[in-house]
């Protein structure tokens, strides 16, 4: 398996990270995650814009062009020959010697650029099946909208899903439901789409924009606002999603049952409207064997 090392294919146990790379010392850094469909990229342009404006957040320069960047993503998808899967990639501050929390201004740090690709199939049987989660205080910082490598809120809260045997763990600070560990969370209530607004406290997700984009074009309302955990409990439908898990519809809450307890009418919708824009982009998928 070859791995990027900013402008150098390497192999996967010839790549190293300096131990006082800011990244490593400080989670100082942004990344990415893309996904390949019939070895097509989808919503390539939105992740690595996204990607772009996240370091110009934190006032990080990446040392590529999206020119170049697009060049040694695509030697990397090629040479590991990825049909579906993904491509993971993150820019760190890069090395300063000695550790300091204050990023220098009396020399240029160069930052440093790694990405891997794993061929990751299609979960179809979890886009209809879904999965159960736990609702856990959202403790992490309030620059949720930096797709920052700091990830450790997150890890928590997923883990705690974990442990439960849930899927996911949705997020809420007091009564507001944010989004989830490692995802967007949206609901159903009488036929409307509900999912939080793209502010300070989410992750503005690519499949999310995607989602409430085939949403309006397909005439289902969409409200783009906090709700409850309250509203939330009482929802008709309820179903998380991101880049790797598409569409996934959550069957129970903290040991409750949402709805029937299966995928609902309108999830199911929005994820045949989702899968003809991967179709549109990528080519027919193939059935899961």
């Amino acid at each position: 398996m070859k791995v990027l090392v900013n402008n150098h294919l390497v192999e996967r146990e010839d790549a190293t990270v300096d131990v006082e790379d800011r990244g490593y010392q400080f989670g100082d850094g942004v990344y990415e995650v893309v996904r390949l469909y019939n070895g097509q990229f989808f919503t390539y342009e939105e992740h690595i814009e996204r990607l772009y404006a996240s370091a110009a957040k934190i006032d990080l320069v990446i040392p590529y062009s999206k020119e170049e960047l697009r060049e040694l993503i695509d030697k990397l998808v090629a040479e590991n020959n990825i049909h579906t899967g993904n491509v993971y990639l993150q820019v760190t501050r890069g090395v300063q010697n000695p550790r300091n929390h204050v990023i220098p201004d009396d020399f240029p740090l160069e930052g440093v650029l790694t990405a891997a690709a794993r061929e990751v199939p299609r979960n179809e049987k979890q886009f209809i099946e879904g999965g159960t989660a736990i609702t856990e205080e959202d403790i992490r910082w309030l620059r949720c909208d930096i797709k920052s490598l700091s990830l450790l809120g997150n890890i928590m809260a997923k883990n705690k899903a974990h442990q439960q045997n849930a899927l996911e763990a949705i997020l809420h600070r007091g009564e507001q439901v944010t989004e989830c560990s490692a995802s967007n969370v949206s609901i159903i209530k009488d036929g409307v789409l509900w999912t939080h607004a793209a502010d300070n406290l989410i992750l503005n997700g690519i499949t999310r924009q995607v989602i409430l984009d085939v949403a309006r074009k397909n005439g289902i309302p969409v409200r783009e606002a906090d709700f409850t955990l309250t509203d939330l409990r009482e929802a008709d439908e309820v179903f998380i999603s991101s880049t790797t898990i598409e569409i996934t519809p959550i069957t129970h809450i903290d040991g409750v049952q949402v709805g029937d307890g299966k995928r609902g009418p309108i999830t199911a919708k929005l994820h045949s409207y989702f899968v003809e824009e991967i179709v549109r982009s990528c080519g027919e998928l193939a059935l899961a064997k």
